[in-house]
């Protein structure tokens, strides 16, 4: 009795429907050999590579000479790192310094080209030419442009009357530092002002005449109409702009070298030294370790900070 009652309860499902779904056109398989290029690629070059930094980063590996294991010796050092300390603490301060005048700049400059009128195209380029140029050419070009008696830098600041001329950029920490973060700006802004441009031409032009309609001004647009829609492309221009900061490498090596001292040190400049010029390569590679996690975490609280609110 009770199992006729179970089987009348149970609900009766046709012998010719099959309850796996499978493609009408392609096997099961051909997905599986459509995306084994990609995975054997990340394999190879992601997950081996980082699986040999991890087995690195437990031993004395000095580069050159014998290898020994050392457990977890190269982590518990980084605690006690002074060093290192002040690098990441320099970085942290140049990623405010460098992160919101990026954003605004970036943010000013498309408003500027967003509209097609007339020499809008020839500002897009001018302003986006110094990100395809790069920051080593930019920062090769530097170094000739901060020399204390024939860089244009103090030529133009001796004409202004701000300089006698002879400032002597890039042998003092504070000022090497503030021509580097002008020098970012300029060269990164540009990449900001795609980013955010394309976002505001794809917003529909009914809302801004309807606001117009309504008698609000153009900052008024900018703040309930603009920004609001481009809240996702901002976060993302924020978190490109944070995440190449904390991993901020070749202008300071180009410009300074990371002095005078270790006044203009980085955390990626910290690690290359260790590796390279110390040869501590396992040590390095611990460190290195400890910057991908952070930066992971950093990257992760962003998300969840400009995330979408319902």
């Amino acid at each position: 009795m009770i199992t006729a009652r179970s089987a009348a309860r149970r609900p009766y499902r046709s012998p010719a429907v099959s309850t796996r779904r499978t493609s009408l056109t392609h096997p099961p398989r051909t997905g599986l050999l459509l995306v084994t290029p990609a995975v054997l690629f990340v394999a190879v070059f992601v997950l081996v590579p980082l699986a040999f930094a991890l087995v690195i980063s437990l031993t004395n590996w000095p580069l050159i000479g014998d290898v020994r294991f050392s457990g977890f010796d190269n982590y518990t050092a980084i605690v006690s790192d002074a060093a290192f300390a002040k690098s990441v603490l320099y970085t942290l301060l140049y990623t405010v310094i460098v992160t919101g005048p990026i954003l605004v700049l970036g943010y000013a400059l498309a408003v500027l080209v967003r509209r097609k009128r007339r020499g809008s195209t020839l500002l897009r380029t001018v302003f986006f030419l110094p990100f395809v140029v790069g920051l080593s050419t930019l920062s090769f070009m530097t170094v000739l442009e901060a020399q204390p008696d024939s860089g244009a830098i103090n030529i133009l600041l001796r004409g202004l009357g701000i300089t006698d001329g002879t400032t002597a950029w890039l042998v003092d920490g504070p000022l090497a530092t503030g021509l580097i973060c002008v020098l970012v700006m300029w060269g990164v802004s540009g990449l900001t002002m795609m980013l955010l441009m394309a976002g505001m031409q794809a917003i529909p032009r009914e809302y801004y005449e309807s606001s117009e309609l309504d008698g609000a001004t153009w900052w008024q647009q900018e703040r309930e109409i603009t920004i609001p829609v481009l809240r996702r492309t901002i976060a993302m221009a924020v978190i490109i702009s944070v995440v190449g900061s904390l991993l901020a490498f070749t202008q300071f090596y180009i410009l300074t070298r990371g002095g005078p001292g270790t006044d203009t040190t980085t955390v990626v400049q910290y690690v290359y030294n260790r590796a390279f010029v110390q040869l501590q390569l396992g040590a390095a590679t611990a460190l290195s370790i400890v910057l991908v996690v952070v930066v992971g975490l950093v990257t992760a609280f962003q998300f969840w900070l400009l995330r979408e609110k319902d």
